[in-house]
């Protein structure tokens, strides 16, 4: 999109996106400018300060127009740029959108939820915020996209995210101490006899990188092995990869830690299929403790994480935002259920 475009829209610039395209960087770069921050050079403020007054936009126009409008919606966007087959009807990403959609609507908010694959719609942050449908917005999940999520926090306050919490990071995030969880799960599974252990998830996204980070201190410490076997949550991905795993792997692993109770359930079910006894021969522990968890065969131990706080702290907190009072992020203490796979 060259500037005489840009120029040829009625009301000039709309969007922080529109501005950047024109000034030649990014999003987040326009952001921090115009609202003064010290990270972006003398230069290159003077040039997209510039920009906004010949186009017409304000510093802040975009929150400010939200703040003004009031459309009574909240938007909740769901990254997928690390398993862009994955899909939104997935157990965990249903449970939160469930109670999530209850706590709104409590508080009077209707919900627009999008679905988002990066790799074709890199400002989709920026334009989801900045097309006035919504007052604020909650993400689900930090997916490869910490960076952009860093960006658009510079600039734009009603935003919290479900995710794991880094230190530093400027982005409010609400979840579950992914890391300590991680560590729960392989001492569980070295405490039920298991040596020789299997992570099978992505290690892509952020949450479940940290969750095989804490097992593998743990199996370090230990000295026991800890394998990556790389499953993926799309539905045509996940039965075939753990069909493969245990065929390579037979008898070679006798402890899984799966990154969410989804992968738990189907490594239980490709193990019965084949006749190895859980937990005698392969314990297994996973993650979540979705409603799914207590009604495998046998019942799933797992690391639960409080989908119901979390559920609130994302509400609690976004509207505090929209009010124009910053916050602190919130991490949940997991916790181990431990029931019949190990």
């Amino acid at each position: 999109m060259g500037e005489s475009d840009l120029k040829g829209r009625g009301g000039g610039v709309r969007t922080i996106t529109d501005l950047a395209r024109l000034a030649g960087v990014s999003p987040g770069t326009v952001s921090r400018a115009l609202a003064g921050k010290s990270l972006v050079n003398a230069k290159t403020r003077e040039k997209i300060e510039k920009l906004a007054r010949e186009h017409g936009f304000r510093p802040n126009q975009m929150a400010s127009g939200l703040r003004r409008q009031k459309t009574g919606v909240i938007g909740v966007a769901i990254p997928l740029g690390h398993d862009v087959r994955q899909q939104i009807s997935d157990t965990f990403f249903m449970t939160l959108l469930g109670l999530l959609a209850d706590e709104l609507t409590d508080r009077g908010y209707d919900l627009m939820l999008r679905r988002v694959v990066p790799l074709s719609d890199e400002d989709w942050l920026d334009r989801f915020i900045g097309s006035g449908m919504i007052d604020g917005v909650i993400v689900i999940g930090q997916s490869d996209q910490f960076d952009r999520i860093e960006d658009v926090a510079d600039g734009y306050l009603p935003m919290v995210v479900w995710g794991n919490h880094s230190e530093g990071q400027r982005h409010c995030v609400v979840g579950t101490d992914n890391r300590l969880g991680g560590r729960m799960a392989a001492e569980r599974l070295i405490a039920s006899g298991a040596r020789n252990l299997a992570f099978l998830g992505d290690t892509a996204p952020i949450e479940f990188a940290a969750r095989y980070a804490g097992a593998l201190d743990v199996a370090e410490r230990m000295g026991v092995l800890l394998r990556v076997l790389p499953t993926h949550l799309a539905p045509d991905q996940l039965g075939d990869e753990i069909a493969a795993h245990l065929s390579t792997h037979a008898g070679a692993i006798d402890g899984i830690f799966a990154a969410t109770d989804t992968i738990a359930a189907a490594c239980l079910a490709e193990l019965h299929k084949r006749g190895v006894a859980v937990p005698g021969s392969v314990r297994i522990v996973g993650f979540d403790d979705l409603p799914i968890a207590n009604q495998t065969v046998p019942p799933l131990t797992t690391i639960r994480q409080d989908i119901h706080a979390g559920a609130r702290g994302l509400v609690d907190l976004l509207l505090r935002r929209l009010a124009g009072e910053e916050t602190e992020s919130l991490v949940l203490p997991p916790q181990l259920k431990i029931r019949a796979t190990a």
